[in-house]
Formats: C-alpha cells, structure tokens, sequence
C-alpha cells in the first residue's frame, strides 16, 4: 500500500528515516501499538454495527 503512495525508494528512505529516529528496537513496539490500536477500531466499528440487545 506504502509502495503505491510512495515508490519503493520512498518507502525504503521513510524506513530508514525511522530507524535513525526512534532506533531498531523501538519501532517493532510502535507497530505493534498501531496493530492494536487499528484491532480496537475494527473491534468499536463492529460493536456500533451490532443492533442493540439491551432492550
């Protein structure tokens, strides 16, 4: 998706860009909170599509 936006190269200086600024270790946690964030969207979505059974 990066790929169509950006190009390759694009995508390959934007990840070098971060490596630099946030280091190696830093960004497997920033993806995996953004993993997570987008899930509990999904999940919020899901919830308010849902009919209400409470009454």
């Amino acid at each position: 998706m990066l790929a169509d936006i950006f190009g390759v190269y694009g995508v390959i200086v934007l990840i070098v860009v971060l490596a630099v600024l946030f280091g190696g270790s830093a960004i497997p946690k920033l993806a995996r909170n953004l993993g997570s964030a987008r899930g509990e969207f999904e999940k919020g979505l899901k919830e308010s599509r849902a009919p209400d059974m409470m009454m």
